[in-house]
């Protein structure tokens, strides 16, 4: 009885090796599934996705990558506010709200580096909340699902775009913002208290036995600015936080503003 099974285990094993298939080997040697090949989509087909009574289903693309956003059909299907986004890669106009046909492109070469990172979030969005069915042949994916040149270029202006992102929240905390007013009579106003910008502000100035806070009066122009100093000494980089604020609060030749704790 042995010798018989040992006969026909030695007849099926050759036949065995030829006729499974080689990914059932791959998946049993390495103890991990088979990842299923990622559909590729033309931009023909996802136009059949459009939500459209004889369409096929309800499918957008951002940055080449599709979504199904079928359950949220009362936005994105006929009659919704975003029905112009189904059944294409509109990217661009995530950013721009330009919704009319020329609007409605995945060419975001003209998109800033700040504006990829909300592009980005929106992206992050639909793969949070809904299902990812494949990749867009075009602009940022090949006909092999490769990422494109363009797609690399978005990712590198993305990066760019995050640095800088760091870079202006690092000098938010080491200059963080006061409180501004504008008036025709009065002109532009700043003033910081102990807690403007969400931080704690020790400004004194030991004199003897007693603190005594700094109140100063600057002059911000487009070319200079002039620190005048009243009675106490002031800080260094009370500097570098006025010429940020002369940039981004006036464009006027001469503003006088107050500093008042």
């Amino acid at each position: 009885m042995n010798n018989m099974l040992g006969y026909v285990l030695g007849a099926f094993l050759p036949l065995a090796l030829v006729f499974i298939p080689r990914e059932w080997f791959l998946t049993f040697g390495n103890g991990t599934t088979q990842v299923p090949p990622v559909r590729l989509l033309s931009s023909r087909e996802l136009s059949l996705y459009d939500g459209e009574k004889s369409s096929k289903g309800l499918y957008l693309a951002i940055l080449g990558q599709v979504f199904d956003v079928h359950k949220g059909h009362h936005h994105y299907g006929p009659g919704g506010a975003y029905h112009f986004m189904a059944g294409r890669d509109a990217s661009l106009a995530f950013i721009t709200g330009d919704f009319t046909e020329r609007g409605l492109t995945d060419d975001v070469s003209s998109v800033s580096p700040q504006q990829l990172i909300a592009l980005y979030d929106w992206l992050a969005f639909y793969q949070r909340d809904y299902k990812s069915v494949g990749l867009l042949i075009g602009r940022f994916y090949s006909e092999t699902g490769q990422p494109t040149q363009a797609l690399l270029q978005v990712q590198a202006s993305l990066a760019v775009g995050r640095r800088m992102k760091s870079q202006r929240e690092a000098e938010k905390e080491r200059f963080p913002a006061c409180n501004s007013e504008w008036s025709t009579a009065r002109r532009g106003r700043v003033w910081c208290s102990t807690k403007s910008g969400g931080v704690d502000r020790v400004w004194t100035v030991s004199h003897g036995s007693s603190s005594l806070w700094a109140p100063v009066v600057f002059v911000v122009s487009v070319s200079e600015i002039h620190l005048q100093q009243r009675k106490t000494p002031t800080c260094r980089n009370m500097m570098a936080a006025l010429h940020r604020l002369s940039h981004a609060l006036w464009q006027s030749s001469s503003v006088w503003t107050s500093l008042e704790n």
